[in-house]
């Protein structure tokens, strides 16, 4: 891998960071501080088409049922997909207020879109689904 390549992912893995560090702070800004103003994010029943439109959506869920939760992510992997996009492919939960591990029907698979922008990485769009339980 190149030293830009290794740079890329560095960079790629602190907006990660920086992510999971705003949820865990119930910081919706902070959340969404490294998306794209037209950023989408996608869970189950939801699509939220803007930046904007998440933040709003966190900052709601933050003050009710996300209120003290924090996240499990593990990467499964990260690829480049030409100069400037990017794919992180994780499997991640949310730990709800008390609890220490995800329930198995809490687990999810995500897809993190990002793309290089002024030199800048941004995360572009964000799609998870639930992990099916064994047998399903």
């Amino acid at each position: 891998m190149s030293d830009s390549r290794v740079e890329d992912e560095a960079a790629i893995q602190a907006v990660l960071v920086d992510s999971y560090k705003a949820w865990e702070a119930g910081d919706a800004d902070g959340m969404v501080a490294n998306y794209t103003a037209d950023a989408t994010a996608i869970m189950t029943g939801s699509l939220r088409d803007s930046r904007d439109v998440i933040r709003e959506n966190m900052a709601l869920a933050f003050e009710g049922p996300l209120k003290g939760s924090s996240t499990y992510n593990k990467q499964l992997s990260l690829r480049f997909v030409g100069r400037d996009a990017a794919i992180v492919v994780s499997e991640s939960g949310i730990l709800f207020a008390g609890e220490t591990e995800v329930p198995d029907t809490g687990t999810v698979n995500a897809t993190w879109v990002f793309e290089k922008r002024d030199g800048q990485w941004l995360i572009a769009a964000y799609h998870n689904s639930p992990v099916l339980a064994p047998g399903q």
